[in-house]
């Protein structure tokens, strides 16, 4: 990893994307490089349906609706944009493996990426991108297992719960309703 110039990671605001994004910051200042955080969108109904009927003002709204999910997840990894880091927030439309694969394509870029939950029907059904960046990246991948709060609650019913929800800290709260 000595080197890179740039450290990409991928971002959806799911708490492993946040541990991606947090661990590649943490790297940016040892490699003297730039952090680019990247949130990749699709339109609703996907590609084929943008291409039939194509319009500019919905592709700007889900333009704007994707990099609010971007400041969102720098927000409630970081607290906004993180203070003395060098740091170029990008937001693509695409498949979010394609898109990641295609920015890290310089020489000395690390791509980061959250690797998903564990086990092996998790990983057969819900780890698409990883596999796919790990596959067709033509520079070092890096992939971040789940921090340790997210594999706890990953489980039935309540750990769908936990990974479809929005991240907001003002509703987050400790034990006993102390804050």
């Amino acid at each position: 990893m000595s080197g890179s110039r740039r450290i990409i990671v991928g971002v959806n605001g799911s708490p492993t994307s946040l541990q991606a994004l947090r661990y590649a910051a943490g790297r940016v200042h040892d490699h003297d490089a730039i952090l680019i955080p990247v949130l990749a969108w699709v339109p609703p109904g996907g590609d084929l349906a943008d291409r039939r009927a194509p319009s500019a003002i919905l592709r700007h709204v889900w333009e704007d609706a994707a990099w609010q999910r971007l400041w969102d997840a720098l927000d409630a990894a970081f607290g906004g944009l993180p203070d003395g880091l060098p740091v170029e927030p990008l937001v693509q439309c695409g498949r979010p493996g394609r898109v990641l694969v295609r920015v890290a394509r310089q020489a000395g870029d690390l791509l980061v990426i959250g690797a998903g939950r564990r086990g092996s029907l998790s990983r057969l059904l819900h780890c698409p991108v990883s596999r796919y960046c790990l596959g067709h990246a033509r520079c070092p991948v890096l992939a971040i297992p789940p921090p340790a709060l997210a594999q706890e609650a990953g489980h039935g019913l309540h750990g769908w719960a936990f990974r479809h929800r929005g991240l907001d800290p003002d509703k987050a709260s400790l034990p006993g309703g102390q804050h």
